[in-house]
């Protein structure tokens, strides 16, 4: 076979995007989420086997304010435990604006027994809908008042 610049190019371009697809296939069959899980945070793609899907079942995460209401920019922490990750993996809190889940700068890695401790200060007044993330796992929504 005769190697031109153009067939060249084509073979380069036909590999990159496989390894693309090989990427994104396999990235979305180990961040599967539960069948039930309807979290739009969570991968969509089908699981490709039971080890995968099991993994992904037992990662769990737990939230607790210390407060249930608070001044504007009064700080309160959100403790608990991860199940699942690994130890340092990094948690972080979203908040619910507009029917949307939005990253707040506010994120810790967890310790060696997956616990984590999050200094969190708040300015939007009224009820906040707050959840944990790490990764395609969420913690259940839990709420805090500002006044």
């Amino acid at each position: 076979m005769i190697v031109t610049k153009r067939n060249s190019l084509r073979l380069a371009a036909v590999a990159a995007l496989g390894a693309l697809f090989l990427g994104t296939a396999g990235t979305a069959m180990a961040a599967a989420p539960a069948a039930t899980d309807p979290d739009p945070v969570a991968a969509t793609a089908p699981v490709a086997s039971a080890s995968v899907a099991s993994a992904s079942v037992s990662a769990g995460i737990t939230a607790k304010p210390s407060v249930t209401s608070v001044q504007a920019w009064q700080l309160f922490r959100v403790t608990g435990t991860t199940t699942g990750l690994e130890a340092g993996s990094t948690v972080t809190l979203q908040q619910k604006q507009h029917g949307t889940w939005v990253t707040l700068p506010a994120s810790v890695h967890t310790t060696r027994n997956g616990s984590y401790s999050l200094g969190v200060k708040l300015g939007i007044k009224g009820l906040n809908e707050l959840r944990i993330v790490s990764g395609n796992t969420a913690s259940p929504v839990f709420t805090v008042t500002v006044r």
